[in-house]
């Protein structure tokens, strides 16, 4: 039965491809930031629309995000589409790829869902790049119902899990007062200063950090002329750490040194987490196992984990892993020497090795959900969410 699902989907792939492809440099050529995706989503949605899926927009509070159902059946699974770009350098981080390849599993599996006794939920996801939208879809119960869910992500390498760790977005501001630079400066609170002496007290503190362990940022705002004391400095920064937990106890830290420079020059410190944490993933291995077997049957390299071409790297997928059996895998695009988040990636994200990614992705999370539908011994252990159960179990019995 499977190989006879597997020809069809392969028949039925390609006559959407060129449909893929075109979906894809779409979005690459509409760059969106985080919340913002609207021709991403709604040009998505559209398209799953018209392959016979029932779209829910506006989800979970959020304009662009989406939830697009086919199948009624027993085991229900979730494929995640990113879709939002990075500020500058827009797809530098290929999420075009990811929502085409989400958008063609989906659409391969809608004629078969029932067949298989599946239910597919392709959920448009917003904000991956800061924001975390799986979070809040998290946090609105829309996993709760899913038995398994995944997404593919382009990179310079094949592997079968992303190696992610957790991490924290944190705004920080100082407000101190003016006062002319030359005649007064006496009179002022210097809010640069403060901002100042925080990032060297980051800079002392990494010596103390473990290698998983990172602090980097960028000011946003220094002041108004070179004459006037600043007044107000504000900064955005993300702190990373191999666990939540470890990242908990990171934090402070962190905070530590900001309070430092507020102590030294009298500004008062405002210190945020605009957005949940993302956690690190936990990745199932028995997704991961049959993933790996799908990519290689179509010529993929898979890398061992631990590689030194691992890419490490958060993502609000890590959340969802926490409560539903998730795979992330990386499929490689040939970009080096180029890398994510770099403007050369973001040209190779619409050049051929990334169109392939996209049709391999495609078919091979469709393939995997196949598997997963029709083993008969897989299905029983995942359909109803007793893996999710277990999964649960597993992370509270070793608090991590």
């Amino acid at each position: 039965m499977r190989s006879d699902l597997n020809a069809q989907i392969e028949q039925a792939l390609e006559s959407i491809q060129s449909d893929l492809i075109e979906l894809s440099h779409a979005i690459h050529a509409h760059p969106e930031l985080a919340f913002d995706e609207h021709f991403s989503s709604q040009t998505t949605a559209a398209y799953l629309a018209s392959h016979g899926f029932k779209v829910q927009s506006g989800v979970a509070g959020m304009e662009t995000a989406y939830m697009a159902t086919a199948g009624s059946g027993e085991m229900h699974f979730a494929i995640c589409a990113e879709y939002d770009a990075l500020p500058d350098v827009g797809h530098a981080c290929g999420h075009n790829i990811i929502a085409a390849a989400a958008i063609g599993a989906g659409t391969l599996l809608a004629p078969i869902a029932d067949e298989i006794g599946a239910t597919i939920h392709l959920l448009g996801t917003p904000a991956e790049e800061g924001g975390g939208g799986k979070i809040v879809m998290l946090d609105a119960g829309l996993f709760e119902d899913i038995d398994a869910a995944m997404m593919v992500h382009p990179a310079p390498a094949e592997l079968d899990r992303l190696t992610s760790v957790a991490a924290q977005h944190i705004e920080i501001s100082f407000a101190g007062k003016e006062a002319h630079a030359a005649a007064f400066p006496n009179l002022g609170i210097n809010a640069l200063d403060a901002m100042t002496i925080s990032q060297v007290a980051i800079g002392l503190l990494r010596q103390a950090l473990l290698p998983d362990e990172m602090v980097h940022g960028i000011i946003q705002h220094g002041g108004e002329a070179a004459n006037i004391i600043p007044a107000h400095t504000s900064a955005t920064y993300i702190v990373r750490a191999d666990t939540l937990d470890r990242l908990a106890k990171l934090i402070p830290r962190v905070r530590a040194c900001f309070e430092a420079g507020a102590i030294a020059t009298g500004a008062k410190l405002n210190f945020a987490r605009p957005n949940p944490a993302y956690s690190e993933i936990v990745t199932d291995e028995t997704m991961a196992a049959l993933w790996r077997t799908i990519v290689q049957s179509r010529g993929r390299n898979v890398l061992p984990q631990g590689s030194a071409d691992q890419l490490r790297a958060s993502t609000d997928m890590g959340n969802v892993s926490r409560s539903v059996p998730t795979i992330h895998p990386l499929l490689g695009i040939e970009s080096l020497p180029a890398v994510n988040h770099q403007p050369e990636f973001t040209a190779a994200a619409i050049a051929a090795p990334a169109d392939r990614a996209v049709i391999d992705g495609a078919y091979s999370m469709a393939a995997l959900i196949v598997e997963m539908a029709t083993d008969v011994s897989i299905r029983e252990r995942y359909i109803g969410g007793k893996e999710r159960i277990k999964l649960r179990q597993r992370l509270a019995e070793t608090g991590t």
